[in-house]
């Protein structure tokens, strides 16, 4: 079995036990793939297409230093480090519920390379250069101080390190707009401003020596090299 096919498995997995945002975000419960569907134009097909290219910048024996923010409870990348044992990774979020959820998470996989850290993406507790990967998955759009997330994660990747990750975006789904606009963005759960796929793509290119932008629907997915 490939590790694509044993994460795969693990989100599957997911929806026997799941609250509702994990079984929302891997699109594995009965109330997830509703959500998926209604606000992100998405079938499971569409959620794990997002996911496999997000995660695509993580080689599959990579055994360098690896910061993951936000980590939230954990559910999409806990699965990962499992098929990583020499890899060295830290998980850094703002929420300290969400960052225990991870914790318990990765307890429950007997997770011996993971360590956890609450922080700010706006204030990187970490050295310029320290790690080797940089992953985001769905947090820029929820950051309040967008420059200052971009240019720590940045900051803090080593000299032909890669940044990778996905977000939402404006403009790839109306449908997933309107909710955003009228329900996510009012309740603090998404913060503008929003970038657009194309705009992305330029701020990315000049902050990187080579930066691959794409979309999902509404989700942009990004692997790029400093």
């Amino acid at each position: 079995m490939t590790r694509k096919d044993q994460i795969r498995n693990a989100y599957r997995a997911t929806g026997t036990n799941a609250g509702f945002y994990d079984g929302m975000i891997t699109c594995s419960t009965i109330p997830g793939k509703a959500i998926c569907r209604l606000v992100w134009n998405m079938d499971r097909e569409k959620n794990l297409q997002y996911l496999d290219r997000a995660l695509s910048g993580i080689p599959e024996d990579f055994s360098g230093k690896l910061l993951e923010v936000p980590v939230g409870t954990g559910v999409l990348t806990m699965p990962v480090w499992q098929t990583l044992p020499e890899a060295d990774v830290t998980c850094l979020d703002y929420s300290a519920d969400m960052m225990a959820a991870a914790q318990k998470r990765a307890a429950a996989l007997g997770l011996r390379n993971v360590t956890f850290q609450q922080g700010d993406v706006g204030a990187l507790p970490f050295a310029d250069g320290s790690f080797d990967i940089v992953l985001s998955l769905n947090g820029f759009h929820a950051f309040p101080d967008k420059e200052a997330a971009y240019r720590e994660t940045c900051r803090v990747l080593k000299k032909g390190g890669i940044f990778c990750g996905c977000f939402y975006v404006q403009g790839g789904c109306a449908r997933t707009d309107w909710f955003i606009r009228h329900l996510y963005q009012p309740r603090g759960f998404f913060t503008p401003p929003y970038e657009t796929e194309e705009s992305l793509r330029k701020r990315l290119a000049g902050l990187y020596t080579k930066a691959e932008v794409s979309s999902v629907e509404g989700i942009a997915v990004f692997r790029c090299v400093k």
